[in-house]
């Protein structure tokens, strides 16, 4: 554990999610999961924390141990197709995951992942953190659409709303 990473978490209190992404960008974030849902048949969460308290601080937990434990809570994987897809910014440590169901994760692998993650956060170093977001949403969106194209109307599984934890 890093006394650093602590104190990096200590300081980037929860308000600045809300900061970094008030309700007109979490308004744009939702709008574009819904865009990119018409496409395919899977299903999109985003999540974004600020920092990380309590016992997963100071049991040094991962960005990637966190988002696996948020994509089980919200029940990411509970989807018809097993095409679920949550993702994930911890904002203290500048680090986004994607954690995939095995239905689309079988076909994307853990490379194509990454180089979506790369991309979010390179936009994210320059400040760009809802351009980011929206490009790494409209990445997913493709993967899926390629492997999982939209037939008929299907239902919203799980809801479009951003989660700000």
């Amino acid at each position: 554990m890093s006394i650093k990473r602590i104190g990096k978490h200590l300081i980037e209190h929860h308000w600045r999610a809300r900061r970094v992404f008030p309700k007109a960008v979490l308004d744009l974030i939702e709008q574009a999961i819904k865009t990119g849902e018409a496409t395919h048949s899977g299903q999109v969460r985003f999540v974004v924390e600020g920092a990380l308290d309590g016992r997963p601080l100071f049991s040094n937990q991962s960005a990637r141990e966190r988002a696996l434990d948020i994509f089980s809570h919200l029940r990411v994987w509970d989807t018809a197709h097993n095409n679920g897809v949550l993702i994930y910014l911890l904002l203290a440590d500048r680090k986004v995951e994607i954690v995939a169901d095995r239905g689309i994760d079988a076909k994307v692998g853990s490379a194509g992942w990454q180089k979506i993650c790369a991309a979010m956060e390179a936009d994210f170093k320059v400040g760009n953190f809802s351009g980011g977001v929206i490009k790494g949403i409209q990445a997913v969106s493709r993967e899926l659409a390629t492997y999982f194209p939209r037939q008929g109307g299907g239902p919203n599984e799980l809801p479009d709303t951003p989660v700000v934890l």
